[in-house]
Order: structure tokens, then C-alpha cells, then sequence
């Protein structure tokens, strides 16, 4: 017997098809102001790289020319201090939350990690400002790491903490039955199980902090030469886009789109190893 089609069936038909190409469309549309963003960058920033770009130093107001070296290893000096400033608490932290579930810690901790993520990034500058930068009377290295390792916090803490409760149980349980201390099973079996969670969750953090500059003002504050002393300023990307952007020279507009480009490049490339690190460190059970 052939089916026929009864005009209640093709319009069921109809509404799918028209729902699958709506769906498409608006997802092409929702990545429209990315590709935007992307080719003003590219297209004003690209002609500003080069050797000199890369590796010299800013020149003095009025003559052409110069780098963002300094901004470049301060980005990355700021990136690996604020590590060492929110890594340890906030794994420690994440593996708490996973294995507590419940008491008045776990739900004070968890409702501390919620309240700080909300924090807008400014507060968090003027707030070390007080605790690091008065204190020392100088702006540093080491104030910026503080206020960006806070910053990084709440994202490593949540990563962990939802990724180790992925982990079943049955890998706990087997090594505790054969004798193995319980702090022993968490760092040799459950947190390397987890592992490629916990990394995803560290790069995020580190793409979220790239690109700040508001809490920097309060606390690295900028610095025009190399500097690689934790208590001395240090100069960053996003600060060195600010006060070229806002500067009345060409010269400057141009090395503000110049580190634009290489800032967004390197959120890219984060944003590109942390798939690649979650697709082939992926642990299936």
C-alpha cells in the first residue's frame, strides 16, 4: 500500500524544515559581529606587524616608529604570576566542592565563588589596590597578578569542581578497596581522570584575563621600558591599547591596532588549544 501524505503531515513537515533553516540562519546571524570585529582588527592592525613591532620598545612621543615588546612579556609575566596566584586555591578548592556536596563550608565556599565571579573587574582593581598597592606605596607586577588571579578564581574553581563530579564513582571506590590512602586516590586517580577538565578550565581563565585592562590601571599601571621585577610596574597589552587608543597621534592609533591584533590572536590561540586539549585528553568511561 503506497502512503499518501495528508495536509496535517505536510504541515508538521513544513514547520520542521522551516524551524532547521531558522535555527541555521540566526546561527550564521549570532556570528556576524565576531567576523566583523575580526576583519576591522585584521584589516587596520596587519599593516602595523612587523620585526620592529614585535621586538622593539615604544619610541618617544613625536617620532615614528617603536614597539610593544615590553607590553608583550609584561602580558605574559602578568599571565604566569596571576597562575601562581589562583591555581593552588582554586583546584584545592574545586576538589573540595566535588568530594563535599553538602555542610556550611561547602555551601559558604560555593556561594563565595558565585558572589566573586560577579564582581565587576574595576572593584576588584581598587579593592587590591588598597590590600597591595598602598601597602608597598608603588604600583607592580605583583598587584596586577593579585587582582587578575582573583579574577581567574571563580572559573578554575567551578571547572574542577563540575568536572570532578563527572568522574564516577567506582574509580574512587576501587582504590580506596585496595588500600590506598584517600589522599593519594584523589591526586592519583580522581584528579588525572579530570585532568583535561581542570586544563580546559585553566585556559579559559587565562583568555578571560588577556583581554582586562580596567583592573591593571589600579594596580600594574603600565610601565614604557622592560620590566621584570614583581615589584616594579609592568606594562600589558590591554594597557598599552588604552593609551594608544585615547592618544591624539596617528603614529599611536596605529600601535593600538597593532596590539589589538596580536591580543586577539593570542585569545584565539588559547581558545584554540583548549579544544584541542579537550578533544585529545578527552577520558571516556
Amino acid at each position: 500500500m503506497r502512503f499518501q501524505k495528508t495536509p496535517h503531515i505536510s504541515f508538521r513537515i513544513f514547520k520542521d524544515h522551516f524551524f532547521m533553516i531558522a535555527i541555521i540562519i540566526l546561527s550564521v546571524i549570532a556570528s556576524f559581529p565576531l567576523l566583523f570585529i575580526l576583519f576591522h582588527i585584521f584589516s587596520h592592525g596587519f599593516s602595523s606587524i612587523n620585526w620592529e613591532f614585535l621586538m622593539r620598545l615604544p619610541k618617544p612621543v613625536g617620532e615614528a616608529g617603536g614597539g610593544i615588546i615590553n607590553a608583550i612579556v609584561g602580558t605574559v609575566l602578568l599571565i604566569i604570576f596571576s597562575c601562581i596566584v589562583a591555581l593552588p586555591p582554586g583546584i584545592i578548592a574545586g576538589i573540595y566542592l566535588s568530594e563535599n556536596k553538602e555542610g556550611r563550608l561547602s555551601y559558604f565556599l560555593s556561594l563565595s565563588v558565585e558572589v566573586l565571579q560577579s564582581i565587576p573587574s574595576i572593584v576588584i582593581g581598587i579593592i587590591v589596590y588598597v590590600w597591595v598597592v598602598r601597602p608597598f606605596k608603588h604600583f607592580s607586577l605583583l598587584a596586577g597578578s593579585v587582582a587578575l588571579g582573583i579574577m581567574m578564581l571563580p572559573v578554575i574553581v567551578k571547572t574542577t569542581e563540575e568536572t570532578l563530579k563527572l568522574i564516577p564513582n567506582y574509580l574512587k571506590e576501587a582504590s580506596l578497596a585496595l588500600g590506598v590512602p584517600y589522599y593519594r586516590t584523589i591526586l592519583r586517580v580522581v584528579v588525572p581522570a579530570g585532568l583535561s577538565g581542570i586544563i580546559t578550565g585553566i585556559l579559559i581563565a587565562i583568555a578571560r584575563i588577556a583581554g582586562e585592562t580596567a583592573p591593571l590601571l589600579f594596580t600594574a599601571f603600565g610601565n614604557p621600558f622592560m620590566n621584570a621585577n614583581p615589584l616594579k610596574p609592568v606594562d600589558s597589552l590591554p594597557l598599552a591599547i588604552f593609551n594608544y587608543a585615547k592618544s591624539p597621534f596617528p603614529e599611536w592609533h596605529a600601535l593600538a591596532w597593532g596590539a589589538s591584533l596580536v591580543l586577539i590572536i593570542m585569545v584565539l590561540g588559547l581558545n584554540l588549544i583548549t579544544r584541542l586539549v579537550t578533544k585529545k585528553w578527552k577520558v571516556r568511561f
